[in-house]
């Protein structure tokens, strides 16, 4: 979707907004229960759509809050 967003920039703004550290996310672990509420995935899809992912909606990252299917859907790879 974005040739600006990479996998460890993605992990990095989810752990600034969890206030954790990077590494502390497992890939397939449930966001929202880390803490990640909608409001703070707004904040996530706003930063990521000025980063070039510009189709990018809130249901998109909802519909599955884990590291690696946002990673997948926003960079192509797998977390």
């Amino acid at each position: 979707m974005s040739q600006t967003l990479s996998p460890e920039r993605i992990r990095a703004d989810i752990a600034e907004l969890l206030g954790c550290d990077p590494d502390g996310i497992a890939p397939d672990e449930n966001l929202v229960d880390l803490g990640l509420d909608s409001v703070r995935i707004m904040v996530l899809v706003e930063r990521w759509r000025a980063a070039g992912a510009a189709t990018l909606e809130f249901p998109d990252l909802f519909e599955l809050p884990e590291l690696a299917h946002w990673t997948a859907l926003l960079t192509g790879v797998k977390a």
